[in-house]
């Protein structure tokens, strides 16, 4: 089913910082200051926090409602053109029993977050708006010595322009997943340690499709299964579903049984392709081909699903400079031409 799209950012566009999971904010203050102020000065845009954003980790841990009730009020309120998570986390799950979706359906606006922010995209998926998997203040906008000009430019194309978002083009400066921990401030000033880029993979040499984006982060995502908000069977068919992996490092074998369990559940046949971002976290280079391997043998050699596209080793996710996915948008995979195109914008100029 066809997406609602939310109204276009613009300079002086109002944004809502939202703490929807880990209170990183009230934990690590000096560095979602950083982010606010890198994302304002880049983008001419101010940004509001929600009520409870900055509380303390502790006391947002206990209180799902109210992170919810943050939620609904950034949709609701028709000053906040925007909304975007300070971070990620592990409980987002909490608020589902206290969003209301139809709320979010009569109120579409731009919704962005990644990792555990999955839940919310969920969501929104489910009231049928289109979201987008993206930065974070403080990770991605946030980023020592200055944001990645890559992931700016996706920003650009995604939310802040009615011109179509064309094709996707991977990066080809370079990346980088080193942690430098935010709690020392002097960090902040030290640029981390980037790697060369070896492009996206694309593991069929012919043909091209089309679906509907869903996905976001496998651990999150896994989370979800026999839930409303896991989509079902029928909700996904023709979709191309994008997952990456957290910091936490998962092994190979994850997408192999994520896999599996989507077979079982009568999701897999009907996937049009699917897209794996860069590993998170502190995976050795050395192995990304493994994943590669647990995901395409798995399709391929498991369910003889041999004419699925599967394009790997993608800028998105736990990696930086990430790109930006519309989530509900219908994205264009031509493995002849080893392009990927969203050819609408994702947003909507009024």
């Amino acid at each position: 089913m066809k997406k609602i799209k939310p109204k276009i950012l613009r300079p002086g566009s109002r944004i809502a910082a939202i703490s929807l999971s880990w209170g990183g904010p009230g934990t690590v203050q000096y560095r979602y200051e950083i982010g606010k102020q890198q994302f304002e000065e880049e983008f001419d845009v101010t940004v509001v926090e929600t009520a409870h954003a900055l509380r303390d980790a502790d006391w947002l841990a206990k209180n799902p409602e109210a992170r919810a009730d943050d939620l609904m009020a950034a949709f609701a309120d028709e000053t906040i053109d925007g909304i975007i998570s300070t971070i990620g986390g592990e409980d987002s799950i909490r608020t589902l029993p206290h969003l209301d979706l139809d709320l979010i359906r009569k109120n579409p606006k731009v919704f962005m977050g990644f990792s555990d922010t999955t839940i919310s995209h969920a969501a929104c998926f489910k009231a049928g708006i289109v979201s987008f998997y993206g930065p974070s203040f403080m990770a991605g906008f946030a980023e020592n010595g200055g944001m990645f000009p890559y992931m700016v430019d996706s920003v650009r194309r995604a939310l802040f322009s009615a011109e179509p978002i064309g094709v996707i083009e991977p990066n080809r400066t370079e990346w980088t997943v080193e942690y430098l921990p935010w709690e020392t401030p002097e960090n902040q000033s030290i640029r981390r340690k980037l790697n060369p880029c070896e492009g996206w993979r694309f593991h069929q040499t012919d043909g091209s499709v089309e679906g509907q984006l869903f996905g976001g982060c496998v651990d999150v995502l896994d989370w979800l299964r026999g839930t409303d908000y896991f989509s079902a069977a029928g909700d996904l068919q023709g979709a191309v579903l994008f997952l990456e992996t957290s910091e936490e490092g998962l092994p190979p074998s994850f997408l192999t049984r994520f896999v599996r369990c989507l077979a079982a559940m009568d999701i897999l046949e009907g996937l049009n392709g699917i897209l794996l971002g860069r590993p998170g976290g502190g995976v050795d280079p050395d192995t990304f081909a493994e994943y590669d391997d647990a995901l395409c043998k798995t399709i391929r050699e498991e369910y003889g699903l041999n004419d699925m596209p599967i394009v790997t080793n993608m800028d998105f996710g736990h990696t930086d400079p990430m790109f930006v996915i519309p989530i509900g948008m219908t994205v264009r995979i031509d493995s002849a031409k080893q392009e990927i195109a969203i050819d609408e914008a994702a947003v909507i100029d009024v």
